[in-house]
């Protein structure tokens, strides 16, 4: 939990969710992420076994990112916590779409 509790952390792992495979994909799915932070993050998270890169033999040679079965975990049991966020982030009362 301490790595996913970074600055950051929760949104790249939220854009690997939403089908960002690449450094590239993840700096542009992310407003106002620096170019540096995500490499800082997904070792972190590496480290923390929820984030797997798996480096593509090509010229040049890419990396291609993806939630271990640890980090799909995580998702899923965070699933009911945004439902509850997204539910009530316009204020009491009020409702948007659910999950």
């Amino acid at each position: 939990m301490e790595a996913f509790g970074q600055r950051w952390a929760p949104s790249i792992v939220l854009a690997l969710t939403r089908g960002a495979e690449r450094f590239t994909d993840i700096v542009a799915a992310v407003p106002g992420l620096s170019a540096r932070m995500p490499s800082v993050r997904l070792k972190q998270l590496e480290t923390a076994r929820l984030v797997e890169g798996m480096v593509v033999p090509t010229t040049p040679v890419a990396v291609r990112y993806h939630l271990t079965p640890r980090g799909v975990g995580l998702i899923t049991a965070l699933q009911p916590v945004a439902g509850y966020v997204q539910r009530w982030e316009t204020g009491p009362g009020t409702t948007t779409s659910s999950l």
